[in-house]
């Protein structure tokens, strides 16, 4: 049984007990959290598919722990002349790992 969520304005398939980071939560490392926006939930033999979410299914997750990304660099500069620009970004992320696909009719 796979499932397809939303969180952070991004999209992951996910199974039971897959770990994955998304955009930082406000949650403590240690709780529990649920995710309400699933898109889509396939079970082996059937496709639910949400409109456009899912009504009566959450993904059960633990909050496993908050770290940052990897830092990304945004560089410009113009051509001939003597302007230089160097930005650096790191992503706050919360790794998750999903412990139930509940669906309920």
């Amino acid at each position: 049984m796979y499932a397809i969520v939303r969180t952070g304005s991004k999209q992951y398939k996910v199974k039971k007990g897959d770990v994955l980071e998304v955009e930082r939560l406000n949650k403590k490392a240690g709780s529990r959290i649920q995710l309400k926006e699933v898109l889509l939930v396939h079970d082996g033999k059937e496709i639910a598919i949400g409109k456009p979410f899912l009504k009566n299914t959450t993904l059960d997750c633990e909050v496993l722990a908050h770290l940052r990304g990897k830092k990304t660099i945004a560089f410009r500069y113009r051509a001939k002349k003597s302007t230089r620009r160097k930005v650096g970004h790191r992503q706050e992320l919360t790794k998750l790992e999903v412990k139930s696909i509940a669906v309920s009719q």
